[in-house]
């Protein structure tokens, strides 16, 4: 089934080009089934390529989706343009009395600022709080997951030595959950951040559950409330060169930036690097899709 996007929507072509499923409003309106409508928190600084890779694999299960863009009000994005924000955007204060069958708050370059001192942290409070009564379920991404588990769960994030950055080995910790369901018993992810959370204080916490985790990564993916809330703290939505255009950017921007782990072919900078998670990532949102948004939503909100 399609995912259903506007029609001037920048992604669209990209994702067409790509075969993924995509119909735009006409065509939706004559289809009798019930879609699901998915709220994406965009925080990122490259909204359109975040959005690229969010509606790839969004738009890839059997399910009609309808995307809807939220934006912050309390902070005014540097680096997409005003227009595309107009045109396929809106704010809190204009869909919070809607229900929505899943949410994804996206990751953010605030992390080491404390949570406090994010300029849009209440607006993001409000929205996290919102979502416990008007969400079927939340997915949460890096610095996303770091900003519900500190928000929901009181769990602290600490600052890392060096940045985590590049692809790692992850381990499923509970093979009965549904989420992972079809994963395999070690796969690879990527990661990019410069802090992290602390296993044993997810452990200690009764609502919390690790369903996979790295021996260097550290906690991957956590659930409470039965799958209300999931945590991811890497990003098996990038792109096979994702992490390349991260690291040549802040090397050209002469900073002392690492090569990334794992990721280029003999380790060299110059050779392009391969996607070795995208069955996986796939297969993530499928089952979040299915099994926590599909399968529980109610068919009309009340």
């Amino acid at each position: 089934m399609p995912i259903k996007l506007p029609k001037l929507l920048p992604a669209r072509d990209i994702l067409e080009k790509e075969n993924i499923f995509i119909m735009d409003d006409e065509r939706a309106s004559q289809q009798d089934i019930r879609p699901l409508n998915i709220l994406i928190l965009n925080l990122m600084p490259e909204k359109e390529k975040t959005e690229a890779h969010l509606l790839r694999l969004l738009g890839n299960t059997p399910l009609q989706v309808n995307i809807h863009f939220l934006k912050t009000a309390t902070y005014e994005s540097k680096n997409t343009s005003p227009y595309h924000l107009e045109q396929f955007y809106t704010t809190f204060k204009e869909i919070k009395e809607k229900k929505f069958d899943g949410m994804i708050i996206t990751g953010a370059p605030v992390e080491n600022m404390p949570f406090e001192q994010v300029e849009y942290w209440e607006e993001l409070v409000e929205i996290m709080n919102w979502t416990k009564t008007n969400v079927t379920s939340t997915l949460h991404i890096c610095w996303g997951a770091q900003a519900a588990l500190y928000h929901h769960f009181g769990i602290h994030k600490y600052e890392l030595p060096e940045k985590c950055f590049g692809i790692f080995s992850h381990i499923v910790n509970d093979r009965s959950e549904k989420l992972l369901r079809g994963f395999d018993d070690i796969y690879l992810a990527p990661h990019s951040r410069h802090t992290d959370v602390v296993m044993e204080d997810i452990e200690k916490c009764p609502d919390l559950k690790i369903l996979s985790s790295s021996e260097e990564a550290g906690a991957f993916i956590m659930y409470a409330n039965g799958g209300r809330q999931i945590m991811i703290t890497g990003h098996l939505e990038y792109e096979a060169q994702t992490l390349a255009e991260e690291y040549w950017r802040d090397f050209n921007k002469g900073l002392a930036t690492q090569i990334p782990v794992n990721y280029f072919p003999d380790n060299n900078p110059e050779n392009p690097a391969l996607n070795r998670w995208r069955c996986h990532a796939h297969l993530l949102f499928s089952n979040w899709l299915n099994y926590y948004v599909y399968q529980a939503t109610p068919f009309e909100w009340n």
